[in-house]
């Protein structure tokens, strides 16, 4: 069994993942509830409007792109089986 110690240690999905949820902890709209999935789509409440440029091209680039309501941000990457 591997010892996933470091962040260097984890496959990369995995390392995506938690780097664009810790992105999106920064500005969360939703305390209790953060996540859902419905459909294949991992939708995650937090407001676009509140994040850099920089960081909604980073969140794009790991796979969460801002929601068609453009209220929060939806991944099929991490939704989807």
């Amino acid at each position: 069994m591997s010892d996933y110690t470091t962040n260097d240690q984890m496959p990369e999905a995995w390392r995506d993942l938690l780097e664009g949820i810790t992105i999106l902890a920064r500005h969360p709209d939703n305390d209790i509830s953060p996540f859902h999935c419905e459909h294949d789509k991992l939708t995650v409440c937090a407001n676009p409007a509140d994040f850099t440029d920089e960081e909604l091209e980073r969140l794009d680039t790991l796979g969460f792109r801002v929601g068609d309501d453009e209220e929060s941000f939806d991944s099929f990457r991490f939704g989807s089986a």
